[in-house]
This record gives structure tokens, sequence and C-alpha cells, in this order.
């Protein structure tokens, strides 16, 4: 969503990169690009002028650091005022010290509150909670059917005595969920209220006496990321009728400019809890202000990638994978495929790319991966048989075709999967044994970057220089070469008595032989004696 913002945001600081100091001018230019940049991306007003008044005012007394470059001090004082903007830190729900917690959802009709109360009761469960969710939205058609669909996919109970449609109560089935939930010891109550395509009076007096009926300890507003500037006022007319505790973003996977998400916590002055990142139920995460001010900067959400990863990644493989890579067993497609299937668990690979840090420099590549290569390549690994992915030495010609067929791809896809893992599992070798990353100096090369790895390539022959034919400079290079051999021979005594006590041979026995005669390359005489 803040790919825009992003990316006009650090286009910003490129002009100050290498420069010692800073002028009044490249001061405010860089925040001049930012209050476009951030009034295109739909940012209220409000929010812009207290975001750029604050950014000013720590720029101009700005003290030079002797760690930080100018540039990166503006970036850092950027940094930290879009974390203000975006609530400072994240806060958690506030709990009932006396069960059920009441949580109560509003907002307006299409900004995804039945699915948002499915997730959220999702998430609450795999905290160690016990939510009911509870059918309160009896106007829209088929909205009491949507919730106990998505209840029942979160694996969490959903109360609705009334069909819906139109018919029955609202205020009452809230009630009585109240009692269901006292009744059966959940210790968090989650009420689904109507929506409207629009504010009006019918709607909020409608969530009022909701509100007065079950007496929640937190009203979500529930906030599409979409909307651009008329989220102000939306959010303003919830906060002056209903009232509310915290907001919600959903949609936040879209495509559209994030300006709500920048705006609505400077114009309620209410912190934004968790967002909506995608259709899934388990695209649900808490609403960090410092790790969504790192992916507007480009630097990455590393500490939302790891969270996702404990979750989905089975810790029992995860040793066992361990240990195949410091050199314990050899990696097969099986652990190949065993891990692709709990890295895809973790959602979309363009998803996971984009959490890393610097991949805004790489946006145009990432949109165009296709993930459907990663289907092809799990579909190759899965036509092989059980012996062939534990010993690729079996795939011949005959059984990579049977492969290629199986998957519906070619035998070449075939060819380069087998290349690239045999790559991969010879530089984890490499690692194991204490070579290092392959591809740094004296450390031999990448997998696939030639055909003879750098250890076992012949030394180059060195190429003697021709004689000049000018006498005087012939003269010079004969005098110098003489007095290169006088060195080394002087200095070939005591390099043999360094060697001669581990068995090596005396260089000094050496240094008048003729390489030819001992099997080394012609020109390596010049290495002898040192």
């Amino acid at each position: 969503m803040f790919a825009s913002l992003s990316d006009r945001i650090t286009a910003s600081f490129r002009s100050l990169r290498g420069k010692g100091r800073l002028s009044a001018e490249d001061i405010d230019s860089t925040i001049s690009e930012i209050r476009r940049a951030l009034l295109d991306a739909d940012v209220a007003l409000p929010a812009v002028r207290a975001f750029t008044s604050q950014v000013r005012e720590r720029t101009e007394g700005l003290e030079l650091s002797q760690a930080l470059k100018p540039s990166q001090q503006i970036i850092k004082i950027v940094n930290e005022e879009l974390i203000g903007i975006l609530g400072g830190e994240a806060r958690p729900l506030n709990f009932s010290k006396h069960p059920p917690t009441v949580i109560m959802l509003a907002g307006l009709q299409g900004a995804g509150k039945t699915t948002l109360a499915g997730k959220l009761a999702l998430w609450l469960r795999e905290q160690g909670h016990t939510p009911l969710l509870v059918a309160s939205d009896l106007q829209r058609p088929n909205a009491v059917t949507q919730l106990q669909i998505v209840g029942q996919q979160a694996g969490v109970p959903v109360w609705a005595p009334e069909p819906g449609n139109g018919i029955g109560d609202p205020v009452q089935v809230a009630r009585s969920g109240l009692a269901q939930a006292r009744e059966r010891f959940h210790d968090v109550l989650i009420v689904d209220t109507a929506g409207r395509l629009g504010i009006d009076h019918e709607m909020m007096d409608q969530a009022i006496r909701i509100r007065d009926a079950v007496q929640p300890d937190e009203i979500l507003f529930v906030l599409d990321a979409m909307v651009g500037q008329d989220a102000v006022n939306t959010s303003t007319a919830f906060r002056d009728g209903v009232g509310f505790t915290g907001v919600v973003l959903s949609k936040l996977d879209g495509d559209a400019r994030g300006g709500a998400a920048l705006s609505v916590r400077t114009v309620t002055g209410q912190p934004v809890l968790f967002a909506s990142t995608g259709e899934k139920l388990t695209d649900f995460e808490v609403f960090h202000p410092d790790r969504m001010a790192s992916r507007i900067l480009d630097m990455g959400d590393v500490l939302t990638l790891i969270e996702q990863a404990e979750k989905a990644f089975d810790e029992a493989e995860a040793e066992k994978m361990a240990a195949k890579l410091t050199g314990q067993g050899e990696l097969t497609l099986t652990d190949f495929l065993g891990q692709l299937q709990q890295i895809r668990k973790m959602g979309s690979m363009k998803k996971i790319l984009g959490m890393m840090p610097g991949m805004g420099q790489m946006r145009d590549q990432l949109e165009s991966f296709d993930e459907r290569e990663v289907d092809r390549v799990e579909a190759i690994v899965r036509s092989m048989t059980p012996a062939e992915r534990d010993d690729i030495k079996l795939l011949n010609g005959s059984r990579r075709s049977r492969i290629a067929k199986g998957s519906g791809t070619t035998v070449t896809e075939v060819n380069q999967l087998v290349e690239r893992f045999e790559q991969a599992r010879t530089m984890m070798k490499q690692m194991a044994r204490g070579g290092g990353m392959p591809g740094m100096p004296g450390m031999g090369m990448m997998p696939g970057m030639g055909k003879k790895s750098k250890g076992r390539m012949a030394p180059q022959r060195s190429q003697k220089k021709g004689k000049s034919g000018n006498p005087a400079k012939r003269a010079r290079q004969e005098m110098e070469m003489r007095e290169a051999a006088e060195r080394r021979a002087q200095e070939a005594p005591a390099a043999g008595s360094a060697f001669g006590a581990g068995g090596m041979p005396d260089m000094s026995e050496l240094a008048g032989m003729d390489p030819s005669k001992m099997g080394l390359p012609k020109g390596f005489e010049k290495y002898l004696g040192r």
C-alpha cells in the first residue's frame, strides 16, 4: 500500500547523500518533497502540518553527530516522527478483570467488520483465550451466515439466535450473547454490529444502544485503509457519536495510497491496534508504529518476519535442518520440500520478500515475481519418488522425462531445479567446513559462477617481459634481473631453515633447478627461494 509514498520519501533523501554539511535550502527542499508525498498519499492536512512542523523544528537545531552523517540524521528524525504520527508504541488490548472482556466492532458497511471479527477471534484463540462471536448485524443480507462460516473457519463458536436479513432486535442479540458468554465461561465476547453505506442517525443510534447494553471494554473502529481523505470525516463522526477506544485498519494489502493509516491517529487521538493485511484469517497482525515506519522508509520489517517464521516453522524440523546445514547429514530434496511448505505457511512470497530491508529498490522485480513458480517447483519435487528425492544421482534421462510429464513441466525445468539444488548443497557444505560464504575473496566462487572453483584452477602463468630494443634500457633490465637473483640466493637459506624441521625440502636446493624438470609451470622460477 505504501509503495508510492515509500518511493517518494526515500527519493527525497538521495540528494542529501555525500554531503558533509546540510544547508537550510537542503533541509527545506527535503521537507517540501516529503510534504508533497504525504499530501499525494491522501494524508489529512492536519497530520501533514503536524509532521512537517516537527521535522522542521528538530532539523533547525540539529547538532552534528560524530556517529551519523547529516543525511542519516535527517532520516533518523523522519523515522522518529513517522513513528509518532502513527501512534508511538503498540497498545495491547484492555482485558477486563472480571471476564468476559467485551469487544464491540463498529464501522461503515464494506469496511470488513465481519471478516475482521473472525480474524480477531482466531488471534485471541491462539493467544490462549476462549472467545465467543455475536451476530448483531441483522440488517445486511446473509451477514449472520457469513459470521457463522468465518467462526467455523476460525474454530470459534458463534451466538446467532436471529436469522438476520432485517429480522430481529440486534440490541437483544448482543445482550443475550453477553449472558451466554458468562454462562459458558468465555473470557472474550466479540460483537459484530451493522454498518451502513454512509453515516446516518439510525446507524449511530443502534450502535449507541448496543454499546449501552453490553458496556464494552474496547470499542474498535474498523477503518478501510483504502478510503482516503473521507476516512477523516468517517472516523470523526464515529468518535463524536459512538466513541471508540482503538482503530483496526482493514485492507492494508490494497494498492491505495494509505493516507488513512497516517491520518487517523492525529485526527481522532486514538491508537491503531491491529491491521488486516490480506484475505485469509491469518492475515492479521498487531499494529506496531515503529515497524510500519520502517516499512515506509524501505528499512524492512525483520521483527514481524521473525514472528511469522516462529509461528510457521516446526521446532523439531528446524533443529533437524540446522544439524544438516552444519554438516551432520546430507541435505536432500525431501528436506527442501519440507522447508518450502513451511515458508508457504507464512503467506505470499511477495509479502515475505517485501519485509526485507532495501526491497523497495527491487520493487519492479518483486511485482513481476510469479507465485506460480513456487507451485511448479513443488510439483517437480512431488513427482519424484522418495528414493529420488533422497538421492538425486538416480535421476537419469528417463526418470527426468517422467518427472517432467508428471509435474506438467519440461525436462529443462527439471534439470535447472536439480542443478540449482546441487549448487546450494555444495555451498552449504563449504560453509559447514568453515570455508565461509563462497564468493568471498580467497574462499572460492559462488556455485554457478564458473566451471571451476578458484581453488582448483591452475596458477596463472607469468609472462616474461621482452627485452627492450633500447641498449640502455636493456642493460638496466639485465642489471635488475641479476640483483633480484642475488637477493633470492641470499634469502634462500633462511627460508630453508624455517621449513627444514618440518620435513620440507630446503629451498636453497631448488633455487638453481630447472622448473620444467620439476613439473612446475613455466615462469614459476620467480617463486623459488621465497
